[in-house]
């Protein structure tokens, strides 16, 4: 395809207005037929739909109005000779396309757009006088169009809108395609949704291919009865269970970096737009390019800033960090060995189920108290990005969430070494709250959508009286905005949706590794609820919520981490469960079986350890595509630095 030729797209992006009641007069600039106006200059390509109560704003835009957009922001695209380079409208066909052939991916094409929507600010010389439905109001110069709308109410921030020919080939080739089990069209869902969600469901399928093996394993130890051998073949599950996952983490970041080369993604790119940048002015910290233009050449100045700044920057993060784990130690942990130990105690199920339904009721709100307080802590951190903001947050929530999942359990096992109700708890936990869960997460945003269609339904009835006519919702944009946006239940600001994918896959596998050796039927479980969990989320994303706002990373980002510290801890639980399994008396002897496994402790420790040396990270074909890249690139840059010389030596002087 010709780099000049234009790029035939659908309506990609969609601004709510509402429905004018009033009739202007008087003469006074109309604010909206300003902003489509304005839209038009700028070169976007308008479609005007009329909703019951809202008025949709539908946008695209050729190639080469995205092309000069992405060349003002200087967007870095990979080239053909391996380097990421500031894109160039004018040096088009030195940039990787991407997989389908497009020039830019959505998560490239959605930034572009945010920046020509809000770019439109006045360049008069005072302020214009805008009006809407009898209301004025002043723009004034330089403030951005768009934003002053959505301060006053009027307009509502650009949404992402589905391309629906996509939408349904992906229905039925994903979604709704039940046989394949695991397979996934991995590179129609980048390039529909941007790298960060294909990213989860790349992991999500990974994840549970390798879940067949610990399945049928702990299946085969729940039906086949070894009798006096039992004890002997746990320590063996337990062995094989931890090798296998830190073989998996090993072998999922050799497939993040074969992601890395096989998508056209710019390891520089740092795209935060759609999300709500926090005010980083009260920490009093300056970024790396600030102090550099407020030192200026001083080199002494310059490291002893750069110093200053990225220790006072650490002392914050570990300043939060406490605060959080004290209130989790203090506040969080008493809450749940109470609800833990009146658990045990009582004796009625009736009671017991009442009791939880309190419980859960309760939860919910420190949940939500404690993630309010850590998106506030994080607003004082020295972060250079939205994603690490947002894995900041990651780590701070997984806190509570981790206190809230597990500490019942250790009480169960470890102090009333009651296993018969620890099995009853992780069959809770991994069949009926997770059943529950898919249910909620695939039945809520129906159940919302229904609820605001309703609404728009019963005003514009209330608007029209006694009207006997039909109304109903018709245009497929306005279904769109009704649907419920992809968000996250905590920190909206930094996370979307996939923060509640991956907390709950993170919590399962928590539950499955820690408990392994008391319920070695749980990673049956997983795999049934992981297998269903592909196609559900699938369907959610495709037919029930909003298309999502795109995000650039390409990692899992704070998830590696956290899986890596949950098979840590399941290495020091399920040796705590062994103890109490072969020390029936209470006694606490060390005996040869006990030292023993102790000493299996700590060579599982060393494997979680070694086993990252013994399997590289990056692949080798993704190591030697690099380097010839970085080779290429050099021989370019010093040919072309030897033509200049060449070049200035042979004029004359």
């Amino acid at each position: 395809m010709n780099g000049r030729e234009e790029e035939r797209t659908g309506f990609e992006v969609a601004v709510v207005v509402p429905k004018r009641t009033v009739n202007e007069g008087d003469g006074s600039c109309d604010c909206v037929e300003l902003l489509v106006s304005e839209f038009m200059n700028a070169g976007l390509i308008i479609e005007r739909v009329v909703g019951l109560s809202d008025e949709f704003i539908k946008l695209a835009a050729p190639l080469e109005i995205l092309g000069r957009v992405a060349s003002d922001l200087q967007i870095r695209k990979p080239t053909h000779i391996g380097m990421d380079l500031p894109f160039q409208w004018d040096e088009v066909e030195a940039f990787v396309r991407q997989p389908d052939g497009s020039l830019f991916s959505w998560c490239e094409r959605f930034h572009c757009f945010h920046h020509l929507v809000y770019g439109i600010v006045n360049k008069n010389k005072s302020f214009v006088t805008l009006s809407f439905d009898g209301k004025e109001f002043k723009w004034e110069q330089g403030e951005s169009l768009l934003a002053k709308l959505e301060s006053e109410g009027i307009a509502k921030q650009p949404f992402p809108l589905h391309d629906e020919s996509k939408r349904k080939q992906l229905l039925r080739s994903w979604a709704l395609n039940w046989l394949d089990l695991t397979w996934q069209p991995v590179d129609e869902i980048y390039l529909y949704f941007g790298t960060k969600i294909a990213t989860y469901f790349v992991f999500l399928g990974m994840y549970t291919r390798w879940m067949f093996f610990p399945a049928v394993f702990g299946l085969t130890l729940q039906l086949i009865n070894f009798g006096s051998w039992q004890l002997r073949i746990l320590p063996i599950f337990f062995i094989c269970i931890i090798s296998w996952a830190v073989l998996f983490l090993q072998f999922w970041k050799r497939k993040n970096y074969a992601l890395l080369a096989r998508w056209p993604v710019s390891n520089s790119i740092r795209v935060d737009s759609g999300y709500t940048v926090l005010d980083m002015g009260q920490s009093g910290l300056l970024s790396d390019v600030e102090l550099v233009k407020k030192l200026g050449t001083d080199k002494a100045k310059e490291k002893e800033a750069f110093q200053r700044d990225e220790w006072f920057g650490h002392l914050l993060r570990f300043r939060n960090d406490a605060i959080i784990i004290l209130s989790i130690i203090c506040l969080q942990l008493p809450f749940e060995l109470a609800y833990a130990h009146t658990y045990e105690v009582l004796g009625s199920d009736l009671t017991k189920f009442s009791l939880t339904a309190v419980y859960l009721f309760a939860i919910q709100y420190l949940t939500k108290i404690g993630g309010i307080v850590s998106v506030k802590l994080i607003k004082y951190e020295n972060n250079k990005s939205t994603e690490y903001m947002s894995d900041s947050l990651v780590y701070k929530v997984f806190g509570l969430y981790f206190m809230q999942s597990y500490i019942g359990l250790f009480y169960h096992a470890l102090l009333h070494r009651n296993f018969t109700t620890l099995r009853q708890v992780l069959i809770q936990r991994l069949i009926v709250s997770q059943v529950l869960d898919n249910v909620m997460e695939n039945s809520l945003p129906y159940l919302k959508y229904n609820y605001k269609k309703y609404r728009a339904v019963n005003k514009k009835k209330y608007e029209k009286g006694s009207s006997t006519g039909k109304i109903q919702v018709t245009s497929r944009v306005e279904k769109e905005y009704l649907k419920p946006a992809y968000s996250a239940s905590i920190g909206e600001e930094l996370e979307d949706g996939l923060f509640d994918d991956f907390l709950e896959l993170a919590l399962q596998f928590g539950m499955a590794m820690m408990f392994a050796c008391a319920f070695p039927l749980a990673f049956s479980f997983t795999l049934l609820n992981n297998i269903t969990e592909i196609r559900t989320d699938a369907l959610k994303l495709l037919s029930m919520l909003r298309r999502p706002i795109p995000r650039a990373a390409a990692t899992i980002g704070a998830w590696l981490n956290i899986f890596q510290f949950l098979i840590v801890m399941s290495i020091c639980t399920n040796c705590a469960l062994l103890v109490c399994l072969y020390d029936r008396e209470g006694k606490w002897k060390i005996e040869p079986g006990l030292a023993a496994i102790l000493i299996m402790e700590h060579i599982l420790l060393f494997i979680k350890f070694g086993f990252s040396h013994f399997v590289p990270e990056e692949p080798a074909w993704v190591t030697a595509k690099r380097v010839k890249s970085a080779t290429q690139a050099q021989d370019m840059c010093s040919k072309q630095l030897l033509r200049s010389i060449s070049d200035r030596e042979k004029k004359p002087k």
